[in-house]
């Protein structure tokens, strides 16, 4: 995930926490309302919407989304995330609640999915990623979002270059096992978000990575789309 997107999101995040207090009449205490709050979230759920990737009420629309009944969405969260972790469990991937919980995020480490300086899948790789897929076409009501990352070695350009194919060559991949390519965008950022220092071996094995963002969509933010477009 950009900084930019997650500072909106910590940024909102403190805005509805605040905005949602309210005084209890009874004790003078200030208590969180539990109606602004969920009005809260939604305004937070609408913005990373908006900040995915080619996002907005087209990519919205376009996708086909029907969307998650508001009061199910966690749920749904949860169980598509339990299924992620059991379907790579013991492959090196992380699957774990993102932007305050509002998306789910897969970190596939470069060693277990490239080889060093390839786009090329490793073939061990793909039934993994398969898993992956089968959970996504089995939760349609969500945006996908493919991040490529590297690290500070070589050159901007050649890192830029070879994190936009690693991304596309995983949605490519995605698609191929039945993911609704409307659902899909993919972005190489190339050394400029590192997660770990590039000055030893093993931040830049973390620096290596390709990142799959899925932000799940309700209906009322489906609705929204159709009104605006």
């Amino acid at each position: 995930m950009s900084y930019n997107r997650a500072a909106l999101a910590m940024a909102l995040t403190a805005s509805l926490l605040t905005t949602a207090c309210v005084t209890d009449p009874n004790t003078g205490d200030r208590k969180v309302s539990r109606t602004a709050l969920g009005a809260g979230i939604g305004a937070l759920g609408g913005a990373l919407v908006g900040g995915l990737i080619g996002g907005g009420d087209g990519r919205l629309v376009g996708a086909g989304i029907g969307g998650i009944a508001g009061a199910a969405i966690g749920y749904e969260k949860d169980k598509q995330i339990r299924e992620l972790r059991a379907s790579t469990a013991g492959t090196g991937v992380t699957v774990a609640p993102a932007d305050d919980g509002q998306s789910i995020m897969v970190t596939m480490p470069d060693g277990v999915t490239f080889d060093t300086g390839s786009y090329i899948l490793k073939p061990q790789f793909r039934s993994t990623l398969g898993q992956v897929a089968q959970t996504l076409t089995s939760h349609p009501d969500s945006l996908i979002d493919v991040y490529g990352h590297t690290d500070a070695t070589g050159t901007p350009a050649t890192n830029k270059a070879l994190s936009e194919n690693r991304a596309n060559t995983v949605a490519d991949f995605l698609t191929t096992q039945g993911v609704n390519p409307a659902r899909l965008r993919s972005r190489g950022f190339g050394e400029t978000m590192p997660v770990a220092s590039n000055a030893t071996p093993e931040g830049r094995a973390k620096n290596r990575r390709v990142e799959i963002r899925i932000v799940p969509v309700t209906q009322e933010q489906v609705q929204a789309a159709r009104q605006g477009g």
